[in-house]
């Protein structure tokens, strides 16, 4: 039996925080529902707009939801067109006051979920799963990320028997909780059924501000002395 942990949720309460933030004993359950029932519209109306993830942070009275998009443009709509109709529609599901807050990834060669789903996207479209992983591999690293590893299993190339493919280049530091591991999730429909996919991105360490201030303040009287 494997045992393997989530490279994100094990990293939660350091540097890596909740998608959905607020604490509600009382009406958990139906909150928890709620929100994925948030995030299932807004794939569902912007299928095509990368978005990565849907952050939820609840108030009193109020909801904002902050979408990650690598395609801003295409979620916001024509003179903010767009946003409206969706602010509407989970104003009317949530039966409260909704703010949209749209944040743009300006490189999303080194977002795991997109590079993800851009690979399954070219398995739907019957692309070589060897092409479409070495040349998001490629793009990834050009961007400059340290190192990336992609996994994909189900029927490769029409073969009756499922198996399962690994790929990576560069060092990816999966027990090492200061390293910056970015992991994504997708899936890729094919006429020969479901095809996933997996991308761990490592982007480098994380220095907490209080040590990266510590060592700046070692290193200027070095410095001054030379």
């Amino acid at each position: 039996m494997g045992q393997k942990v989530h490279p994100v949720g094990f990293r939660l309460g350091s540097y890596k925080t909740w998608l959905s933030r607020w604490h509600d004993e009382g009406n958990y359950a139906d909150l928890l529902h709620q929100d994925l029932t948030i995030r299932s519209t807004i794939e569902s109306q912007y299928q095509r707009a990368g978005i990565s993830r849907v952050e939820i942070e609840r108030g009193t009275g109020e909801i904002t939801v902050i979408i990650n998009t690598s395609r801003p443009g295409i979620v916001i709509g024509r003179g903010g067109q767009r946003v409206d109709e969706m602010r509407g529609i989970l104003q009317k599901l949530t039966m409260k006051k909704v703010h949209l807050n749209i944040q743009e990834i300006r490189e999303p060669d080194l977002d795991a979920y997109l590079v993800a789903r851009n690979i399954a996207d070219q398995l739907e479209r019957r692309i070589s799963y060897r092409r479409a992983v070495k040349r998001a591999i490629s793009q990834t690293m050009e961007a400059g990320a340290r190192g990336i590893k992609v996994r994909i299993g189900g029927r490769l190339g029409g073969h009756e028997i499922a198996r399962r493919v690994t790929e990576h280049q560069g060092s990816v530091p999966l027990h090492t909780l200061c390293a910056n591991i970015d992991y994504g999730l997708a899936e890729a429909l094919t006429n020969t059924g479901k095809i996933g996919v997996k991308v761990w991105i490592y982007k480098g360490n994380f220095i907490p501000e209080s040590r990266r201030v510590a060592e700046v303040g070692v290193l200027e009287p070095a410095q001054e002395g030379s």
